[in-house]
């Protein structure tokens, strides 16, 4: 039985300890945010937190995230109540096919959690390691931006 933290729920999985997250994901936890891409952590389909960093969940085994914190797509917002980050890439339509954009809003949540007020360069750097076939990331761009902007004033609200 292995225990796992994902979107701040404890959840018991009976799966084998060399499951890569991203399987227990979808197919244990019906959490299918995060999609399979290419397998090898290399396209960032996959993208999730852990710990706050992003993670391709594709390579990394259940077995050693005992005590570490899982986040999903879903932990970022409901479709009832979506996040900053949702809300921003919505606006500004930055989903073309949308295979790539739960793992760009993960990494892009990463960024937004140590530097809310990221420059464009910034954001393509930190966006890099995640690939877009669809030709969006002017728009993906703009929406962390977008997203950047909604956390700075929700944080000057108090």
């Amino acid at each position: 039985m292995i225990t796992l933290n994902v979107n701040g729920r404890v959840q018991r999985l009976d799966a084998d300890p060399d499951t890569p997250l991203l399987y227990a994901l979808r197919e244990d936890l019906g959490l299918n945010g995060a999609k399979y891409g290419c397998g090898l952590g290399q396209c960032g389909a996959c993208t999730v937190l852990i710990d706050g960093r992003p993670v391709f969940s594709c390579v990394v085994p259940i077995s050693v995230l005992a005590n570490r914190r899982i986040v999903t797509l879903e932990g970022l917002g409901s479709p009832e109540a979506p996040g900053p980050l949702q809300r921003a890439f919505i606006e500004e339509q930055a989903a073309q096919c949308g295979y790539c954009i739960p793992g760009m809003m993960l990494r892009a949540q990463a960024l937004l959690n140590a530097n809310q007020n990221p420059t464009e360069l910034e954001i393509r750097r930190h966006l890099q390691p995640n690939l877009c076939r669809c030709g969006t990331q002017m728009r993906i761009v703009k929406a962390v931006l977008r997203a950047a902007r909604y956390m700075r004033t929700a944080a000057a609200a108090g």
